[in-house]
């Protein structure tokens, strides 16, 4: 009898530590690749409302953070334990996606899978790069802001499409590049290896975002930039930062609208 796909995400989701939440997943994603399990959407959710998570690291406010300078070894552990955990979280926020929302295509939870499964790469890839520098995950303090997000998202599939892969996960579009050419400088060519293959395959997560956005502004005879933008305000996500990576956003869904308004709030052009 096959298993079925919500209970190995409820497994997947309520992971303590970190290895096992990382072979819990891809044996998940592997099984629904290959067939070997059920995907009944017409079941019940199942959702847990905190994830499984190690006791360390130790979560603080974000304005508590130590800055990372990536011209020492502990500067660049500093700086890959945070990547490491906010692929961590997004790991549990792909199978909250999974599990939570009911009544869409099944495309919606295998694409969702299929995220979990690259962000627990992700993950392991930083893991290991920790290690290499002489750390772990958990030795550096971290805050809780991906987590929060989910659960203000939580009672409503598209707010949460709209804000979690299109604002949050955008954001490292945004920014990594510049991360790449600080690591560049610092001669971490192993980093920056890393970080070339995150922000390719974040550009799909993202792009897995807009398209479930616009299909479910479509249902409800929504106009996506428009509604895109009364959710930023409405969620007090409307300061953006420059600088807005036009290019990628594009190959991730944004359109010339959505563009233009980021810009717009980022001060990239003018009202």
């Amino acid at each position: 009898m096959k298993q079925d796909l919500f209970e190995l995400g409820r497994a997947c989701l309520a992971a303590c530590d970190p290895a096992e939440k990382v072979a819990r997943t891809q044996e998940a994603g592997q099984l629904l690749h290959d067939g070997a399990c059920r995907l009944d959407i017409d079941t019940a959710a199942l959702r847990l409302d905190s994830p499984g998570r190690p006791d360390r690291p130790r979560l603080v406010h974000y304005s508590q953070l130590p800055g990372r300078k990536l011209g020492s070894r502990e500067g660049r552990a500093a700086f890959i334990h945070a990547l490491a955990h906010i692929e961590f979280n997004a790991i549990n926020l792909a199978w909250d996606a999974v599990l939570r929302f009911r009544g869409l295509p099944q495309d919606f939870y295998r694409d969702w899978v299929g995220v979990a499964a690259e962000e627990a790469l992700h993950f392991s890839l930083l893991n290991a790069r920790l290690q290499d520098l002489g750390c772990e995950y958990g030795a550096f303090p971290a805050h809780d802001g991906l987590w929060e997000m989910a659960a203000k998202t939580a009672g409503d599939v598209l707010v949460r499409m709209a804000l979690v892969p299109r604002v949050l996960e955008a954001r490292g579009l945004d920014v990594t590049p510049a991360m790449i050419r600080r690591l560049q400088q610092a001669g971490d060519a192993d980093s920056v290896a890393i970080l070339e293959r995150i922000y390719a395959d974040e550009i799909g997560h993202v792009e897995i975002g807009s398209r479930w956005y616009r299909y479910l502004c479509a249902q409800r005879g929504l106009a996506p930039a428009a509604t895109f933008r009364t959710l930023l305000a409405d969620y007090a996500m409307d300061r953006i930062k420059s600088p807005v990576n036009v290019a990628a956003r594009a190959q991730a869904g944004f359109d010339a609208d959505e563009l233009e308004m980021l810009r717009e709030l980022a001060g990239e052009r003018s009202a």
